[in-house]
Parts: C-alpha cells; sequence; structure tokens
C-alpha cells in the first residue's frame, strides 16, 4: 500500500508499506479517506526526525471500517470512524487509575507503530470512534486535534462570561480553541498571532479581537480589550519559547493559563512574567494528549457532536487538500510558508 514513511529530519519518503493484516480478535482494519498534518509533524519533521526511522508516520485520519475481529462489537464493515492515535498499555498505574493522559506508556501512532499517512491502518477497536455518515472525512479527520483542545479546556475552571486570550490563534489547535472558548460561553475571545490572513480566519470563527503580535503591544491591546482587566483564562497554543514565557502577561489577578502547544525548545522567563504568576496568583495548567476516561474519553463524543451540527467548523481552517504522495513537497512548502498554508488534509486513497 501506499505510505508517507519519515527517516529523519526533513527526510520524508512515498513509499510502498505492508498493508496490515487482521490478526487480534480486538482489532480492527480501517481505509482512510482523509489524513492531516499535524504542528507536532511539522516539529518533528524539522527538528527532532523520526522516533523510528522508516515507520509510517502520522496520527490524524478518518476512514471506513475495512474489517473486524471476532470480539469485535461495537463497530461493523462499512462504519465510518475517526482515529485515537494514543496507545497505552492497559495495565500503565495510571490508565488503570482513570487518567489515561498521564500514563507513563502512552505512545501515539506513527512513533513506534504504522500510523496514519498510509491507505490501511490496523488498530485496536477502543482506538477507534464511529462518526456519523453525514460528517465529510475531512472534518472527521479533524477530530483529534480538537480533542486535544478540549482536553486542555476540561483542565480549566473556563466559565460562561469570561474572556479568554489564544497565543498561537492562527494555527489548527488555536483555531479550535477559539470556536471551543465560545462554545463554552467565553464573553470575549482575543486572538493573537503574527499572521493577518490567519487572524482573520480566527475572526471568522468566532475571534472577537485580534491582535497581531508583531505590530502591536500585546498586554496592551489585551488591557484595553478587557477594560483593563485582562483575561480569565490565556491559552498557549503557538508552542515557542518566547509564547510560553510571556502568555502569564496577559491573565487577570486570580486567572490561568493553559499550556496546549510544545515549544521542541528552553524556555526562559524574565521576571515580570515569572512574577505575574506569584503577584496575580495565576493557575498554570498543563495539558497533554486528547484522552480521558472511559478511553477514549468525552472529548470524542463531544467533539462529533458539536462537529455534526455544524456549531464547531473545519472548512474554513482547510487551506490545501492533496494526495498522499505530494506530502514530501507539502511539508518543504512548510518549511519556508512562502503561502498562506493552514490545515493540510491528504487523500491516501484516490
Amino acid at each position: 500500500m501506499n505510505s508517507l514513511k519519515l527517516y529523519g529530519v526533513r527526510d520524508l519518503r512515498f513509499e510502498e508499506a505492508e498493508r496490515p493484516q487482521l490478526l487480534d480478535e480486538n482489532d480492527v482494519i480501517v481505509k482512510i479517506k482523509a489524513c492531516g498534518i499535524c504542528g507536532s509533524d511539522i516539529s518533528r519533521y524539522r527538528k527532532l526526525g523520526a522516533h523510528t526511522p522508516g515507520q509510517v508516520w502520522g496520527h490524524e485520519f478518518a476512514g471506513i471500517v475495512e474489517q473486524v475481529g471476532e470480539n469485535v462489537t461495537s463497530l461493523k464493515v462499512g462504519d465510518h470512524v475517526a482515529g485515537c492515535p494514543a496507545l497505552i498499555d492497559e495495565d500503565d498505574y495510571y490508565y488503570r487509575a482513570g487518567q489515561p493522559a498521564r500514563a507513563d506508556s502512552l505512545s501515539a501512532i506513527g512513533a513506534k507503530e504504522p500510523g496514519g499517512f498510509a491507505e490501511y491502518i490496523k488498530l485496536p477497536e477502543k482506538n477507534l470512534v464511529k462518526v456519523p455518515d453525514e460528517l465529510d472525512f475531512d472534518a472527521a479527520s479533524m477530530v483529534e486535534p480538537s480533542t486535544v483542545v478540549l482536553h486542555g479546556y476540561y483542565r480549566t475552571n473556563l466559565t460562561v462570561g469570561d474572556d479568554v486570550v489564544i497565543v498561537g490563534a492562527g494555527g489548527t489547535i488555536g483555531l479550535f480553541a477559539v470556536q471551543w472558548a465560545k462554545i463554552f460561553g467565553a464573553k470575549r475571545v482575543i486572538a493573537v498571532d503574527i499572521d493577518d490572513e490567519k487572524l482573520q480566519i480566527a475572526k471568522e470563527l468566532g475571534a472577537d479581537y485580534t491582535i497581531n503580535s508583531l505590530n502591536e503591544d500585546v498586554l496592551v491591546k489585551v488591557s484595553d480589550y478587557t477594560d483593563g482587566m485582562n483575561a480569565d483564562i490565556v491559552v498557549e497554543a503557538a508552542g515557542t519559547p518566547i509564547t510560553a514565557s510571556t502568555v502569564f502577561g496577559y491573565a487577570k489577578k486570580g486567572g490561568g493559563v493553559v499550556f496546549l502547544g510544545i515549544p521542541y525548545a528552553d524556555v526562559a522567563m524574565e521576571r515580570f512574567y515569572f512574577e505575574k504568576i506569584l503577584r496575580s496568583e495565576l493557575t498554570v495548567w498543563g495539558s497533554w494528549s486528547c484522552v480521558s476516561a472511559p478511553f477514549p474519553g468525552k472529548e470524542w463524543e463531544t467533539t462529533i457532536h458539536f462537529m455534526n451540527n455544524k456549531k464547531l467548523k473545519t472548512k474554513e481552517m482547510i487551506t490545501h487538500r492533496i494526495p498522499l504522495e505530494k506530502g514530501p513537497e507539502m511539508f518543504e512548502k512548510l518549511m519556508t510558508r512562502d503561502e498562506l498554508i493552514g490545515k493540510v488534509i491528504m487523500y491516501p486513497n484516490k
């Protein structure tokens, strides 16, 4: 079958891979109809290289059930599904304690096990979530990044009437954060990014105010937009050392910051921002992965519900749709970003 395999930094190859076979009675084989490029994929391509050189890569996908094991009861051939990429040893202490996102054994498809940049994938039944037939595969392939955001918001005390600042609002995670904040009942959502075109998309998806941090003083503008109070909740979705060290400045006294982005570098903080944590008595939430108990968690069924009723939008986020074989070329384009590139959806099966 066709696939994309990552061998090292900026070494992604369109190659044949062995088609998965149904060997376990609890497994399911899925024909992949759409798969998406994640921000973490871009960082690994640029900086980290392959976890397992030559492994089929990718972890965001949706497709149609092709084959089921004898013990599979929740799915049947022909069902449309979204894939949960989290692989966890069920004997893991944190998994048994109902905290799968904290499991020591947690890994993702595309690392040690074959991922979703391929024509087919095999996963345990519990890692596949049925989606309505009327939900298009592009949207279904984006369920996973939405669950990452929702998992993070569930960690916070976000409530109706709060003001929310989202830093890195132009990426997939940031744009979902904008929409979920509104669904949660946020009064004012302030989107911060360095790209005006992406900020316009954030505006279309519900942001009340936008700030280009290259051209504007974010501290001043956030204060202005919140009547001098700053935000109840700040979301760090950019995943850069600079944003990770400065987001504390946008939270009100007694507010909080939730971290969704991954800097992939050391973070150094000026005293001004560190003292914001102390003097403003801020709460800081770390958020990891996209799962909760019972596995894979309410993040998944909730996302699918709001996507299906059109409250959670995806089409505005997608800028490129390409066949799988164009994947290596697209990743190189992502290194230079000479054009607007938002969400990229690839199609393994033409």
